[in-house]
């Protein structure tokens, strides 16, 4: 293997291990200020989501899928029922890009057909 092809797969390899923020929205809304500055211990917010609807999965504010929630052990926990392709999430972890191109000095391209094959999981 050539020396610039084990520095990419290394460089692949690291950056597969990086750790991103993955956010389960549970529902939204707006607010005024007033609301806000308003808010104690104990005030409800209502949600303008039905109780039983499924949750958003989200990498970088973006939705990459969905799911409803379970508990695990003591905690919540998200069983996936939807999950966009593999290139969409890539899309979503934007942020990560400037990251890949950095890393694989410009071989970005050949980043993502690998990671689109499944060679580089």
């Amino acid at each position: 293997m050539p020396s610039n092809a084990r520095s990419s797969h290394s460089n692949l390899d690291q950056i597969l291990r990086l750790e991103v923020p993955v956010v389960v929205r549970l529902g939204e809304r707006g607010m005024t200020v007033s609301e806000v500055v308003a808010l104690v211990p104990g005030a409800i917010i209502e949600l303008p989501k039905p109780a039983d609807s499924e949750l958003d999965l989200m990498v970088n504010n973006k939705p990459i899928g969905q799911g409803v929630a379970v508990k695990v052990g003591e905690n919540f926990g998200i069983k996936v029922t939807f999950i966009g392709d593999l290139s969409e999430r890539i899309k979503a972890m934007g942020a990560l890009t400037l990251t890949v191109t950095e890393a694989v000095d410009g071989n970005a391209s050949d980043l993502a057909d690998r990671l689109l094959s499944g060679q580089a999981a």
